[in-house]
């Protein structure tokens, strides 16, 4: 895998989710943004759980994915970058900016069509917000979602460790702009113009349906910026800001089971 053992690619991406979920819960608790309404301790068992079950039905139904469409691709030569032979100096920084720019427009479209913004607002319903909402999606988007990355793979023909690093990153920053951390001012103004901060996307949890149509992006904040989706801070400000769907704020937003059925629920 390019100078990588793919034997070490879940141990990198393992790694990194641990060493970020450590980091990050301990700034949640020196430094906290917002007081939570929800015990971390049911919350946080609920989200995990759905994490996990996330990674089994993933794993399932699509054993050739990530890394090893990549490779595969490659040693077919498939995709566009195999095509014209693109430096991997090239190569890499492009192709984490169009899997980037893919994500941003695959969340817009999530929420437009009324089938999947129902399975996405799954994520929504979380009655707070912390970095255990970066994680809580439902199975059967994270499954679409698996597709169109997959289909961008073979598209494209990245090499293998551009998909490995455009994973990790997604999965870091999912984390660290879902978490309760209260970034300084200053550092937060700055990070912005670079990365999609815990205040940017804070703004899109907002049960205002105005503002939760802002801010789709999740690890650079051009996109929005671009296409004319950014709004730099939430109405009511963030410390008195409602999280999540207004019709869901009951606790079986905060139960596993309820969760998995609820977008073939009736409105």
């Amino acid at each position: 895998m390019n100078g990588l053992d793919t034997n070490s690619e879940p141990s990198i991406r393992i790694g990194v989710f641990l060493f970020c979920l450590a980091l990050l819960m301990l700034m949640e608790v020196i430094s906290p943004r917002r007081k939570l309404h929800y015990a971390k301790s049911k919350r946080w068992t609920t989200n995990f759980a759905i994490s996990l079950t996330n990674a089994l039905v993933v794993g399932v139904l699509l054993p050739i994915a990530g890394v090893s469409a990549a490779l595969l691709a490659q040693n077919n030569d498939w995709g566009l970058f195999n095509l014209i032979t693109v430096s991997a100096w090239i190569s890499i920084p492009l192709y984490l900016l169009l899997f980037d720019l893919t994500i941003y427009f695959q969340h817009r479209i999530f929420h437009a069509v009324t089938p999947l913004w129902k399975l996405h607002r799954m994520h929504h319903t979380d009655p707070d917000y912390d970095v255990s909402t970066g994680i809580r999606f439902h199975p059967l988007s994270i499954v679409i979602s698996s597709l169109v990355k997959l289909a961008l793979i073979f598209i494209l023909g990245p090499l293998a460790i551009a998909v490995l690093m455009a994973d990790v990153l997604l999965n870091a920053t999912s984390m660290f702009n879902h978490s309760n951390w209260k970034l300084p001012e200053r550092v937060d103004r700055v990070l912005r113009l670079f990365v999609v901060t815990p205040d940017v996307h804070r703004v899109h949890h907002s049960t205002n349906h105005s503002e939760h149509n802002h801010n789709f992006g999740f690890n650079f904040p051009w996109w929005d910026r671009i296409f004319g989706t950014y709004q730099a801070q939430p109405s009511m400000g963030h410390a008195q800001m409602e999280i999540g769907i207004e019709s869901f704020q009951d606790s079986q937003s905060t139960k596993f089971l309820p969760l998995l059925k609820q977008p073939f629920k009736k409105d």
